[in-house]
């Protein structure tokens, strides 16, 4: 099978693509011909420097759109000739970027017919995250006001159409060219991170979604009421956090996403409603994987970028 690989650490050109044998599924899991898979900032953060992966050769991608080819033993959600999409364990079980890839069955579902596999590529990953951030880990309850920054990235808009899917008041971070762009999914108030401190445009939040850290991550105490949760993607980085945190009254958890057929299923009924759809900057054959990452690492791309393969 052709897949795209690297042998070193670097910049985009250390992918290349290659010959690789053609997996097979071992107990309980499917082998996927890929059809499409997305791309999420972890990709070029593992292609860069191995982040949690020390491994090499290095075949990247989570996210899988694609047909079940095979099942292995033990298997009986799918069948071969199913459309499945669906995110790989992460990190550990990556490979998506090439035309077949193993993985265990449940971190699957059926993809919905009304969409196609660029748009359920996207997905994966970056909802699972949105999900399990406002959904699982702070339980986004109607009429709650919800800060989502970085609101038009990959997570971001996600998030944005699933917390006003929960019923939210949404505020977003970004910048001013990409305003209309988040009020279009919902977005009730739009802040330009740019023009000023988001602290004066916004408090009585009771989540945040803080794909940022840092900086970001420690202002954001301050617009939450008592009672409320900061969901962070990123390490923490100051050593008063914890201290602010408690004398606020908030919480703080920093999440790892994790692949979840539960997960997967409610991003699909979403989808599937037409209520989550990720928006796509720019689709690239799989030979032109190194031409992704160098645009995704701009970071002026909106929603995400997606890899075809096969048929």
């Amino acid at each position: 099978m052709r897949a795209i690989s690297q042998d070193e650490y670097g910049t985009p050109e250390v992918l290349k693509e290659t010959e690789l044998p053609r997996p097979e599924p071992g107990l309980s899991e499917i082998l996927v011909s890929v059809r499409a898979a997305g791309l999420n900032p972890t990709d070029w953060k593992h292609r860069a420097t191995g982040l949690f992966l020390g491994r090499l050769p290095l075949v990247l991608g989570w996210d899988v759109s694609g047909v079940v080819e095979a099942v292995g033993y033990g298997v009986t959600l799918f069948k071969p000739g199913d459309e499945v999409f669906g995110m790989l364990p992460y990190p550990y079980g990556v490979g998506a970027h090439a035309e077949y890839v193993t993985g265990p069955a449940r971190a699957f579902t059926h993809k919905p017919d009304s969409i196609d596999h660029v748009q359920a590529g996207a997905l994966p990953l970056a909802a699972l995250t949105a999900y399990q951030a406002l959904v699982d880990t702070a339980q986004v309850q109607p009429g709650q006001r919800v800060l989502v920054h970085a609101a038009a990235g990959g997570v971001g808009h996600l998030a944005v159409q699933i917390a006003k899917a929960r019923g939210a008041y949404v505020f977003g971070t970004a910048s001013e060219p990409k305003h209309e762009f988040l009020r279009s999914l919902g977005a009730d108030e739009v802040i330009d991170y740019r023009a000023g401190d988001f602290r004066d445009a916004v408090r009585d939040v009771d989540v945040v979604l803080d794909p940022l850290s840092g900086d970001t991550r420690v202002r954001s105490l301050d617009v939450l009421r008592p009672g409320g949760v900061l969901v962070s993607l990123l390490p923490g980085t100051d050593p008063e956090e914890a201290a602010k945190a408690q004398a606020r009254g908030v919480r703080v958890e920093t999440l790892l996403v994790e692949a979840d057929q539960e997960g997967m299923k409610a991003v699909a009924e979403l989808a599937a409603s037409g209520a989550l759809r990720a928006h796509v900057e720019a689709v690239f054959p799989l030979e032109e994987a190194a031409k992704a990452h160098e645009l995704g690492e701009t970071e002026r791309t909106t929603g995400k970028l997606v890899l075809t393969v096969g048929s």
